[in-house]
């Protein structure tokens, strides 16, 4: 048995509630897998309406669209803020509600890592509040989101791409 306070039964560490981490191998160099997340064109493609007024300059801030989920309390808008980047290795944004009722507030790092011929894109989604259901919620759905159609939406811009 463990002494972990984190702990699940059976000594497994405990779920951080606050974080999702998904890595996905895509078979194209780090060099295309970072056009993808970096050049406006090309993130519209697989991300929400507003990602055209992406710049890859730190400070920079835009606004992205979707649909609204008030079973999460999320509005449909979320302010992003470049945070940080490491050429064809790192990309950090905040993601915050334009809601100011809506807590919402993350950090998404992007980070690759050549693996082969092809890249390992690393995701850490992080900031969401364990004790608010729904930020849990949240996390539940866009845990889900980013494994089966983001991911998946980036895979085939980077499949259309030459």
């Amino acid at each position: 048995m463990s002494t972990e306070p984190n702990a699940a039964p059976g000594g497994e560490p405990a779920e951080d509630l606050t974080v999702i981490r998904v890595d996905q191998f895509f078979p194209h160099p780090p060099a295309k897998v970072w056009r993808a997340l970096t050049e406006p064109e090309l993130l519209v493609q697989w991300q929400m309406q507003g990602a055209e007024d992406f710049r890859l300059e730190v400070g920079h801030r835009y606004r992205l669209t979707s649909v609204p989920r008030p079973n999460t309390d999320f509005s449909g808008v979320v302010d992003v803020q470049v945070l940080a980047y490491d050429i064809e290795r790192m990309l950090s944004v905040r993601w915050a509600d334009a809601d100011p009722a809506n807590p919402a507030d993350w950090t998404i790092t992007w980070t690759l890592e050549q693996e082969g011929r092809g890249t390992r894109l690393f995701l850490v989604h992080e900031g969401f509040d364990p004790d608010d259901p729904a930020q849990l919620m949240a996390r539940r759905i866009m845990g889900s989101g980013w494994r089966s159609h983001v991911l998946r939406s980036l895979g085939h811009t980077l499949e259309r791409l030459r």
